[in-house]
């Protein structure tokens, strides 16, 4: 990639018979690309494709080296790509043997680097002490919402913050909807960013408070509290009291060095654009690659994100389990696609497309970058927590907000979230924001953390790795994110079966 000025035009592989516009472009102008003076057919936007080469039709067009769906029509060289022109070859579910990886990683050699982190009873390191309430029924949301607002002005400064998240779920709900919603309420439960967590039950709910006590484990007495509502006088007072001697107890954590090895980040991208798989995903793939080869855990996940790129993640499957479970994983969700009548490349969404993305098979060669190069060490069922370190494949659904829940609740103490629209959304871990683009950051700083247009503007992707990953460790060290400045934390639930 050029070092000494911004490219207006990117070939990504010499495989590749399309390029893409990292400025908009306009009908007439000519552009150096691949070697080669190309006059341009009609108008370009930015983030979108050029033709590289006359393609005939039905013709496989190819971008990151693979391809990303079959021409519809003839298109001349210097011609627009799109969904006018461009169709998706997806369907069916993935068939495919296990292989095992060829050759090994290499061992990250920079400088290792240490984060000041909070370290619990049970080994795991959190970046934040905060308070959390959880609610098992959305009867008692409202409950749990008022008591951690009062609670943050009482306690103010004594912890890192007080929060409730809260749902909407957790009665008339059967089968595996249930049991997702107590498992992913079990799992936020014994994260290591919660100095102490309070969980609000009513006390009818098909979801009781005992049963996701028990789901959650050997959890710290000290750092955990519940109250079922119908059984107090003075519910609100109650949470209060219980809030007070969690604070009591948080307040005696410090943060101190701890290595990378107790770092788990979640990996995520959300309203993404054509320079998405370019600049923000491969960097965040590199900080994934340091953070696993020093010990530590990097997660990924929005499976219908990665229709059509599966065959990159299988190939690095660690050993014959993991890769059946990563095959399974993906297989499922198609079938629930098909089992809903839907096909499974309703994908991308309007903002994707606005933003240059064509085919799902286009999106997902651009996500998985995410990734990195790190074999995959471990496949999680949703609400499930990592069980070591490595490069982890996640079931959640491609939705913002349920799997960046999902992420935190797999043990991911940080969130690295690509976008190239924008988004204002945090969520329980603090989520730092890796705008694709410079625009975008110098539109929107109140949302963004890191510029990744740097890359486009001159910086290696190496180079941009170091900063991108200072910035991740100054983060994990307690330095708050525009999310959390902004107020912005959510979580949501993975709902797919009857209501009640």
């Amino acid at each position: 990639m050029p070092t000494t000025c911004t490219p207006r035009v990117l070939r990504l592989d010499d495989n590749d018979n399309v390029a893409v516009a990292v400025v908009p472009l306009r009908r007439g102008e000519s552009v150096d690309v691949a070697g080669r003076t190309l006059t341009l057919a009609e108008d370009i936007p930015f983030g979108h494709k050029v033709a590289l080469d006359n393609i005939a039709q039905h013709s496989l067009i190819r971008k990151f080296g693979w391809p990303i769906g079959r021409a519809t029509a003839a298109i001349g060289s210097g011609s627009w790509v799109h969904s006018h022109n461009l169709e998706t070859m997806l369907a069916g579910l993935v068939a495919v043997d296990y292989r095992p990886a060829a050759g090994q990683v290499a061992p990250y050699t920079g400088a290792a680097g240490t984060f000041m982190g909070y370290r619990r009873v049970n080994g795991r390191v959190g970046t934040r002490n905060e308070i959390w309430v959880l609610n098992t029924v959305g009867c008692v949301a409202r409950t749990a919402e008022r008591v951690a607002q009062v609670a943050a002005r009482r306690y103010a400064g004594a912890v890192d913050g007080i929060f409730a998240f809260t749902h909407p779920l957790g009665c008339s709900q059967l089968g595996d909807d249930l049991a997702r919603t107590r498992d992913l309420l079990a799992a936020l439960a014994r994260h290591p960013n919660a100095g102490g967590v309070l969980i609000i039950g009513l006390g009818c709910e098909s979801n009781p408070l005992q049963g996701v006590l028990e789901q959650a484990g050997n959890l710290d007495p000290a750092r955990l509290r519940a109250v079922t509502a119908q059984q107090c006088g003075d519910e609100t007072e109650a949470c209060l009291e219980a809030v007070g001697e969690l604070v009591a107890a948080a307040t005696r954590d410090h943060r101190e060095p701890c290595p990378i090895s107790g770092l788990s980040v979640g990996l995520k991208c959300g309203g993404s654009d054509g320079l998405s798989g370019i600049t923000a995903n491969p960097l965040v793939g590199r900080i994934a690659d340091r953070v696993t080869r020093m010990g530590g855990t990097a997660i990924l996940t929005e499976i219908p994100e990665i229709f059509g790129a599966e065959h990159l993640l299988l190939e690095r499957a660690a050993n014959q389990q993991v890769f059946d479970d990563m095959l399974g994983i993906v297989n499922d969700f198609r079938r629930h696609f098909s089992d809903h009548g839907q096909p499974i490349h309703r994908n991308p969404s309007p903002g994707n497309i606005a933003g240059g993305i064509t085919t799902l098979e286009e999106k997902s060669l651009g996500a998985v970058q995410k990734g990195g190069r790190s074999p995959v060490t471990q496949a999680l069922r949703y609400g499930q927590t990592t069980r070591g370190p490595g490069l982890a494949l996640l079931e959640a659904p491609g939705n913002d907000a349920v799997s960046s829940t999902a992420l935190v609740a797999a043990g991911a103490n940080l969130l690295l979230f690509t976008t190239g629209r924008g988004t204002p959304l945090g969520f329980p871990a603090p989520t730092l924001k890796v705008a694709s683009n410079s625009a975008l950051a110098q539109k929107k700083p109140q949302w963004i953390d890191f510029d990744a247009g740097m890359v486009l503007a001159g910086s290696s992707l190496d180079a941009s790795a170091d900063q991108l990953f200072a910035a991740v460790l100054a983060v994990a060290s307690g330095q708050p994110v525009r999310s959390e400045v902004n107020d912005e934390r959510h979580m949501a639930i993975w709902k797919t079966g009857v209501t009640l």
